[in-house]
């Protein structure tokens, strides 16, 4: 009986040990075609195992970039580590082409905004997936904004003030503060209503969503959830917080039939999603989006004083004609919009834009092949100071460019391009 006993449990370890070995083999192999798929692609060569690591935490990213692609052209690669291989594009007729077929997002991202958030159908991998949500969302957006526009000047911007002078009783404010705190007052004023602006938990509530986007990737970067740690409880307590305080603010919007965005938000269309990630998530990626633009904005003027005699001569001549829809009067003021595209140009959103392809290799118009797992990137803000693309002056911060009507890059239309039609 015990040898019997024996033998099985012989036999059941020799079969784990087997099984563990097939598929410790199977990740050595995919690593293996991993580095030989991505030999051909041009790029600096590995100074050690570990790859450009190094490079990447001692300096910033974009301009370590800008060197290589410098020496090596418009697509190139670099090894963040033995089995994480980064390939930057920066070639315009390439971009489009990744961009389309490099459907999925990093998985660490992903995970981290669902962690942090929970599921959301306007960030998901895939731009097929969400292009007509998204479409409908910049709709409403757009008209809300409009509708909204007179009282920016008003209750928004007292709202702004009384802010700031509360901060700055408590220490120094600078450019980023303030423009997070409008991007943030004047976002949420547009989805949740009147009642955000007279909400007494939005300084809190913001600083709450920033402190959990910042910690989500670390959380997110353990491939078993961590529950044994303490700070991980805590995070989820935070996240817990967070949702119960959206949850609050909609279901007091609703009452009050303060939102009608809101309202259309909330999926009466038969879909059934919570829309408590879904408006989480957009009130993390657009508040941060405008702050970065306005505090650029706000940097430009305070150095470039005669564009901001021009645009503060424009508001004043804007201000002053009656009986116009708002809109219309984005006309009377072609220097303040140049201004807006010019610092968009010079400081995107985000500095590059991440994309990857896990199942499969992509095969590009041009014969380059990029490994299926790779992490793809897009450095946005090198493409738009190209000298190529933009002039010998695509460095400087220069909004004439954008009023040229000889330049193909002129203001459109600005009451078509603000309501979508």
């Amino acid at each position: 009986m015990a040898t019997c006993l024996e033998r099985e449990i012989n036999a059941f370890l020799w079969l784990a040990l087997i099984g563990v070995t097939v598929f410790l083999l199977g990740k050595l192999a995919k690593v293996f075609q991993l580095w030989i798929k991505a030999r051909p692609l041009p790029g600096p060569p590995c100074p050690s195992f570990y790859g450009h690591a190094h490079l990447i935490s001692a300096s910033n990213l974009t301009d370590t970039l800008y060197k290589i692609h410098k020496e090596y052209g418009g697509v190139v690669k670099l090894w963040v580590g033995p089995t994480q291989l980064l390939v930057s594009i920066k070639d315009i007729e390439l971009i489009r082409e990744v961009l389309l077929k490099a459907e999925d997002k990093l998985p660490l991202t992903g995970r981290a905004f669902r962690l942090a958030f929970g599921r959301s159908s306007l960030f998901v991998s895939s731009f097929d997936k969400v292009e007509h949500q998204r479409k409908s969302l910049e709709l409403k957006l757009g008209s809300k904004l409009l509708e909204r526009a007179s009282l920016i000047p008003d209750q928004m911007l007292d709202c702004i003030i009384e802010k700031a002078q509360s901060a700055m009783a408590k220490g120094a404010v600078d450019c980023e503060t303030i423009s997070l705190r409008l991007a943030f007052t004047i976002l949420g004023s547009t989805i949740f209503g009147d009642v955000f602006l007279a909400w007494p938990n939005a300084i809190v509530y913001e600083e709450l969503l920033m402190k959990i986007a910042k910690d989500a990737c670390f959380w997110a970067s353990y491939g078993v959830t961590p529950f044994w740690k303490q700070g991980f409880w805590r995070y989820q307590d935070s996240c817990t917080k967070l949702k119960s305080l959206t949850h609050d603010l909609i279901k007091e919007c609703r009452q009050n039939c303060n939102s009608g965005f809101l309202w259309d938000f909330g999926g009466h269309d038969g879909t059934g999603y919570e829309p408590c990630g879904e408006i989480i998530s957009l009130m993390f990626h657009g508040s941060l989006t405008m702050a970065a633009l306005i505090a650029n904005i706000l940097a430009r003027l305070v150095v470039h004083l005669d564009i901001q005699e021009k645009i503060h001569s424009e508001v004043v001549m804007a201000q002053k004609v009656r009986g116009r829809a708002y809109q219309e009067n984005f006309g009377l003021m072609p220097n303040l919009v140049a201004t807006v595209y010019e610092s968009v140009r010079l400081l995107p959103a985000g500095p590059l834009l991440q994309r990857c392809s896990l199942r499969r290799d992509l095969n590009l118009k041009n014969g380059t092949v990029i490994p299926a797992g790779a992490m793809i990137v897009v450095p946005i803000q090198l493409v738009q100071m190209d000298i190529s693309n933009w002039g010998n002056d695509a460095l400087k911060f220069n909004p004439q460019r954008f009023l040229s009507g000889t330049d193909n890059r002129c203001i459109p239309d600005q009451k078509e391009s603000l309501t979508g039609n």
